[in-house]
């Protein structure tokens, strides 16, 4: 059985639930699931296969994926590892593509690992479980990218099939 070290910053519980959809893929690994914002010190060497996932907020991946990436960056470039990003913007199919998707091109201008396999997945607007502030910057950003500005109901735009598909090539593939 291989090892696989799952990595994740979730802050509305999204990438946990596309990792989640993602174990189904999983079967013949022993999976350790670690929560980036515990800022954990790993040797990445003990895994077969290292899959980190991040959510973007407001526009930004939360500070500790670039602290876990510049601590391991020379373990990430041996490691057969895989990066996927969930993000609203992503709800439209061209910025589904990581070579089109402006918070990919902006991670791999800042971090000095690149991944071998790179995916994107759209996020979900949990207007119920906004804050006042929360829903209103987010109507914002809604309005400025021609999106939903009706708090009366959440929406996922999060493609299931696509989840599945990133996961059964990134276990597939070999560095």
């Amino acid at each position: 059985m291989g090892k696989l070290l799952v990595l994740y910053s979730s802050r509305d519980g999204q990438t946990k639930k596309v990792i989640a959809a993602m174990a189904e893929e999983f079967a013949g690994y022993e999976v350790d699931m670690v929560d980036l914002h515990t800022l954990p010190r790993k040797n990445l060497s003990k895994y077969d296969k290292v899959l980190l996932g991040a959510s973007i907020r407001y526009g930004h991946f939360h500070h500790s994926v670039y602290s876990f990436i510049h601590a391991h960056s020379e373990q990430l470039e041996v490691a057969d590892a895989g990066f996927f990003c969930v993000c609203l913007t992503a709800r439209k199919p061209e910025k589904a593509d990581p070579r089109n998707n402006a918070y990919v091109k902006k991670f791999l201008a800042k971090s000095p690992w690149r991944p071998k396999s790179i995916g994107v997945f759209a996020g979900a607007l949990k207007y119920s479980e906004y804050n006042w502030w929360q829903t209103r910057i987010i109507q914002l950003i809604m309005k400025l990218t021609g999106g939903s500005t009706d708090t009366s109901r959440d929406l996922e735009f999060t493609d299931w099939d696509n989840v599945k598909d990133f996961a059964r090539k990134f276990i597939g593939s070999k560095a």
